[in-house]
């Protein structure tokens, strides 16, 4: 079929029907928004001849990631995550806001309420026996190398089998999940163990997409943060693991070069001693420095659908009545 029709009176008529404009309720924001993705996409079908077996099969494969809530997975592997990152870069540098410790994505799998540890502690429950143990430390700083006492650093990471606990009910509540206060110095120190990577499952509707693009669905082993504190720019980033042969072939675009770090193997007995630990581990070590703003905007991490995160929210509404 070489028939076109987007450009006729008729269907650009039909676009602004469907998107709203002739109706005085709604959202004109949602309006202009759906007016312009119709259009791109009507238009899409038109130069590529689009035919309804190609938009039906699209349709089951939405259908499908809706399903299995994968709409959070293949977005980061379709880069719209690390656009998202480019975008906030961008304007940043254009506000003269740059500097710090680099943003990376967030990714799908943070749980709001870890339990909170002052200063040091531990993360994992004990029970991945076939688990490295890793010693996470670093500092954090403002960008004139002083430390910031007080900071929140929230650390999320898989297991040795590449799940996350909420997500892989095999896993305790909040295993590998912590929020660090940095102490007077601005440090943090937690025992975990070293995390794996992992792929999208193979027979999963994000898969089937990447197939179609010849791509494969592998992430690094790497280690989410969110770190803020009063005065600084919230932080969103994470850490790959250098080593892994995915590090620099992550399906999701989060690796950057800052944000590579080498494990160090200690099998120094008294230095495991030292940090409680009872023989060999790695020692991962991550400083992270934030960037001074007023804007109390800033200071917060953007809104977005988090597992728990209304639910801790009520919380503390709750809490700050009953004090009232």
């Amino acid at each position: 079929m070489t028939v076109k029709i987007f450009d006729t009176p008729e269907v650009q008529d039909f676009l602004k029907a469907v998107s709203g404009f002739d109706q005085d309720g709604g959202n004109e924001r949602a309006k202009q928004v759906i007016h312009r993705l119709l259009s791109d996409l009507y238009r899409l079908i038109d130069d590529y001849d689009v035919t309804p077996e190609e938009f039906w099969s699209a349709v089951s494969v939405l259908n499908a990631l809706g399903q299995g809530t994968q709409f959070g997975l293949l977005s980061p592997g379709l880069g719209f995550d690390h656009y998202l990152d480019m975008r906030m870069d961008a304007a940043d540098e254009q506000a003269r806001l740059n500097g710090g410790t680099p943003r990376t994505i967030e990714g799908p799998l943070y749980v709001a309420g870890a339990p909170e540890l002052q200063g040091s502690g531990r993360m994992d429950d004990g029970a991945d026996t076939d688990a490295e143990t890793m010693w996470l430390t670093g500092q954090v700083r403002d960008t004139d190398g002083q430390p910031i006492a007080g900071a929140r650093v929230e650390v999320w990471h898989a297991d040795s089998k590449g799940g996350y606990s909420f997500f892989d009910p095999s896993q305790s509540e909040y295993n590998l999940r912590r929020t660090i206060v940095t102490d007077a110095e601005g440090r943090y120190a937690v025992r975990s163990i070293i995390p794996s990577g992992y792929g999208c499952p193979p027979d999963s509707p994000t898969q089937q997409v990447l197939d179609l693009l010849g791509r494969h669905g592998q992430r690094p082993a790497h280690i989410h943060y969110f770190i803020s504190a009063p005065g600084y720019k919230h932080l969103t980033t994470q850490i790959n693991l250098a080593g892994d042969p995915y590090t620099f072939d992550d399906f999701a675009y989060a690796t950057r070069e800052e944000l590579v770090v080498e494990g160090k193997r200690i099998e120094d007995a008294a230095e495991a001693e030292q940090r409680g630990l009872e023989g060999p581990f790695t020692e991962v070590v991550f400083d992270i420095e934030l960037a001074r703003t007023d804007d109390p905007e800033l200071q917060h991490r953007h809104k977005r659908p988090r597992a728990k995160e209304d639910e801790q929210d009520r919380a503390s509404q709750q809490a700050g009545t009953a004090k009232v």
